[in-house]
């Protein structure tokens, strides 16, 4: 499957397995898990989504990514 690089935002590859990312382009690799995390936190569109499953998060933040795991 093809995503976007969260390094390079070129294409990336998906393994079929879901768990890793790979960027040829850029020689990038990180796991799905992660993946999910740096784009979660870096990108508005998915942290305005995630916070829909949230309730009211008034006063709160999304967090470190330390705080995630």
């Amino acid at each position: 499957m093809k995503i976007i690089c969260p390094k390079c935002k070129g294409t990336a590859e998906l393994t079929p397995d879901f768990s890793l990312v790979i960027c040829k382009k850029c020689d990038y690799e990180i796991s799905y898990g992660e993946y999910i995390k740096h784009v979660a936190h870096s990108e508005s569109t998915y942290s305005d989504i995630l916070g829909d499953y949230t309730g009211n998060t008034e006063g709160q933040t999304a967090g470190s990514l330390e705080e995630w795991d």
